[in-house]
């Protein structure tokens, strides 16, 4: 019981190190853009790999949300792809590392209520692209849940 509490301790720390690492460059101004971290998770390590493409995916939901406000429709349509391309990204990468389901599953979950918001707010002829991208993203969710919930409950 003793390896299995010390694994959980280091990953909490690697995790910790990680959200320090991404405060203090965007405290120093040096926050990375999409484009680099885009760059970064080939090279990541596996375990990295999900929060790499959750926190690309919640940039570029920050910025379709401001280029929906701003009506720039192609762009937000193009930051909207991005949400979705790397919510599905980060849902493969914890389904295989078998880490972070979790956490994926609630941050896809929160981007998903953003997009029904906007669904919500826009009129009828720009709803579609953000329909498709929440039925996307309501499939990342299911594969989440049941790669963490199997049918049955026992675990097998």
């Amino acid at each position: 019981m003793g390896r299995v509490d010390n694994l959980r301790f280091c990953g909490r720390i690697a995790l910790a190190l990680l959200f320090a690492t991404l405060l203090c460059s965007s405290a120093f101004g040096a926050d990375p853009t999409v484009d680099e971290l885009k760059a970064r998770v080939s090279s990541a390590s596996m375990r990295d790999r999900p929060h790499l493409c959750l926190h690309i995916a919640e940039m570029q939901m920050d910025l379709a949300d401001k280029l929906y406000a701003a009506d720039d429709l192609s762009k937000a349509q193009t930051a909207l792809t991005d949400v979705v391309a790397y919510s599905e990204m980060a849902r493969d990468y914890a389904i295989q590392s078998r880490k972070y389901q979790k956490q994926t599953e609630i941050a896809v979950r929160g981007m998903a209520r953003r997009i029904s918001d906007l669904v919500h707010s826009m009129p009828h002829d720009y709803q579609a692209p953000l329909r498709e991208a929440l039925t996307k993203l309501q499939h990342v969710r299911d594969d989440l849940l049941t790669a963490m919930f199997p049918q049955g409950g026992n675990g097998k």
